[in-house]
């Protein structure tokens, strides 16, 4: 393998792995926070990928205005199946909720499926040339996906250390009673971790969707390398999720020319059993808290 082929496979699995930092923050911030792994967030992804294709369904050319349509989607059914599945089931067991959003993610693909079909869709978006630097070649559309990614979790991390309804996540997390004592309203905090995390997965999904295709399975196709993303960052540390989930992107790249692009999810998943053996909470896990 050349110097050249590293670069576009490391470019390749950075964006890659920015994508599914996503979906990661998303699982993160919930385990976190709301104390189980939420199994709907693929379908989350999915539903939001789906609705900014019926916004540009509608006659509208611009990909910006069909983001905030899968945005508002993804928020949408996140806070819906928070308010009628997960909110009741708050006083039992994780592993009730856990297995809750199992239902919550067959119900949601089932029901798209009944109004949309298994038929495969793609964003209308500008044919663009790559851009060619002795060999290096970069895709105005990857830039395009990166670089709201990495927005989105710039954003969320400004969110969560800048404003105080970030820190009172940060609290509950890290004490759900301690701040319950000191007069934080949980309800409120929840309604916008729900919120975030739908719009985490829309943005996911939306992105995904422009690099590839919008189909049923999208959001299923992201959500392992999801979960390992935030296991091997280690369990409620949003930072250990983007770092997850880049390793995991790049590791997967890389693993190419040596194992075909149909075994590369094989060698991600080696790396993540590689170093919880050596660190069973991951690269920077502690229990349960968001930092």
């Amino acid at each position: 393998m050349t110097l050249v082929d590293f670069a576009n496979l490391l470019i390749n699995g950075t964006v890659e792995g920015l994508l599914i930092a996503l979906p990661a923050l998303a699982l993160t911030l919930v385990m976190g926070i709301a104390r189980f792994p939420n199994a709907a967030t693929g379908d989350y992804m999915t539903v939001a990928a789906y609705a900014g294709i019926g916004v540009q369904a509608r006659g509208v050319t611009s990909i910006a205005l069909s983001g905030l349509g899968a945005v508002a989607a993804g928020i949408a059914i996140s806070l819906l199946f928070y308010v009628t599945v997960f909110r009741p089931l708050r006083t039992r067991p994780p592993v009730a909720s856990l297995v809750a959003s199992i239902g919550v993610a067959f119900f949601a693909r089932a029901m798209l499926t009944l109004f949309v079909g298994h038929d495969q869709y793609t964003f209308q978006i500008p044919l663009t040339r790559a851009w060619n630097f002795g060999g290096v070649r970069i895709l105005p559309t990857d830039l395009y996906v990166a670089a709201n990614a990495l927005a989105a979790v710039v954003l969320l991390f400004a969110l969560l250390h800048l404003t105080p309804i970030g820190r009172q996540m940060r609290a509950i997390a890290d004490n759900p009673d301690l701040a319950r004592a000191s007069g934080i309203r949980s309800r409120r905090v929840l309604l916008a971790l729900w919120a975030i995390a739908g719009a985490l997965c829309a943005l996911g999904g939306m992105m995904y969707g422009v690099k590839a295709v919008v189909m049923p399975e999208l959001g299923w196709e992201l959500l392992i390398p999801a979960f390992a993303a935030m296991i091997l960052g280690g369990i409620g540390s949003p930072v250990g999720a983007v770092l997850g989930g880049v390793l995991l992107g790049i590791a997967s790249e890389l693993s190419v020319p040596l194992v075909g692009p149909s075994y590369k999810i094989a060698v991600a998943f080696a790396v993540l059993l590689l170093v919880l053996l050596v660190r069973p909470r991951g690269l920077l896990g502690r229990p349960i808290a968001v930092r």
